[in-house]
């Protein structure tokens, strides 16, 4: 069982790695110059590979900035669905996870 400041600087650091991640996409999507049709048909494939990993690193963002905002207001751990306390277990393993297991099906 972890304590709310340790999944604090879990999430904290897992926040930090998303964005330097997220700005290594914006760079590797800005560099590219492709010369010709067949180089720029190979790009924009990985173009949109890069995109969906962009925004689900936003979405995971978005969760944990909103995690942390329930700690700052006391009410991490409670289902913001039901209200139920979410189990130590689960939060050790989804930390920003907002719902119970229940609700998450």
């Amino acid at each position: 069982m972890k304590s709310d400041a340790r999944r604090r600087a879990q999430m904290e650091a897992r926040k930090a790695y998303l964005l330097r991640r997220i700005a290594g996409i914006g760079a590797e999507l800005d560099s590219h110059e492709a010369k010709d049709w067949e180089e720029m048909a190979v790009e924009r494939e990985t173009d949109e590979v890069l995109e969906d990993l962009g925004q689900a690193a936003q979405q995971e963002l978005r969760m944990i900035d909103a995690a942390l905002a329930r700690m700052d207001e006391n009410e991490y751990g409670d289902c913001v669905r039901c209200g139920a306390r979410i189990s130590e277990e689960r939060l050790d393993l989804i930390p920003a996870t907002p719902f119970c297991p229940n609700c998450a099906a």
